[in-house]
């Protein structure tokens, strides 16, 4: 008996590394993990012979993307029932150093996602935005004011099912050729990490405002510090 092949993102033209093969990832676990590690992320299309890449946050639900913006809607006005894009993202991970100036990189982990957008309408569309805060700040949905119908007109949500895909990391240090190994230039790696800082409150905020969303944001100590800066005395 054999195990079962893990479930991938078929590798066509359109997806498959040109270079660097060893780097490339086509199954399901690892595009999904590069992206929901992700708040950001790119989408190109074309209109009119005229390219763009509008930056937007994104949200994932099984092999289907969601994102939304007003330039993501003009992109859908221009074609009727669907627009080819491609959505990108990716991570710095870290600036590598080494012995000759062509031998500097970066670590970096990144996907390139192929499909058609769609607009997304009726239930489906409040479904998505209810989807795009919990996706951002867990348990935080209940306690807003619930949208409004103009709430609802004013945003445009896009989907789109993932056709194919790949991901590309690096996660090495310095290749230095060994001729160069004399060189007294220092190498190695100067990680690089994107930090979630200080929550910034607002001067608005009640005596005892709801805190559900924040936890994702600030360690447990820190949580209870914000509560208990606020609480009563």
């Amino acid at each position: 008996m054999t195990e079962a092949a893990a479930p991938a993102y078929p590798v066509t033209a359109r997806n498959r590394l040109k270079r660097r093969h060893d780097r490339g990832r086509y199954d399901h676990a690892s595009v999904h993990a590069i992206l929901d590690s992700g708040m950001l992320c790119h989408v190109a299309y074309v209109i009119d012979a005229q390219p763009y890449a509008t930056p937007t946050l994104y949200w994932r639900e099984g092999t289907r993307l969601y994102w939304h913006g007003s330039s993501a809607s003009r992109m859908l006005r221009a074609q009727e029932g669907g627009v080819p894009v491609c959505l990108t993202m990716a991570h710095l991970d870290g600036l590598v150093m080494a012995r000759t100036g062509f031998n500097h990189s970066a670590n970096y982990r990144s996907v390139m996602c192929f499909g058609q957008a769609h607009l997304i309408e009726g239930d489906a569309k409040v479904a998505a935005l209810h989807a795009m805060i919990e996706r951002f700040y867990p348990g935080r949905d209940a306690g807003l004011r619930p949208f409004s119908v103009q709430d609802i007109k004013a945003t445009t949500v896009i989907g789109m099912e993932i056709e194919e895909a790949s991901a590309k990391i690096r996660a090495a240090g310095n290749l230095d050729e060994p001729e160069d190994m004399d060189n007294p230039s220092w190498a190695g790696v100067i990680p690089v990490a994107t930090v979630i800082g200080a929550a910034q409150p607002c001067p608005n905020n009640p005596v005892q405002p709801i805190f559900a969303g924040l936890e994702g944001y600030v360690a447990g100590a820190q949580l209870d510090a914000i509560i208990a800066a606020v609480a009563p005395r």
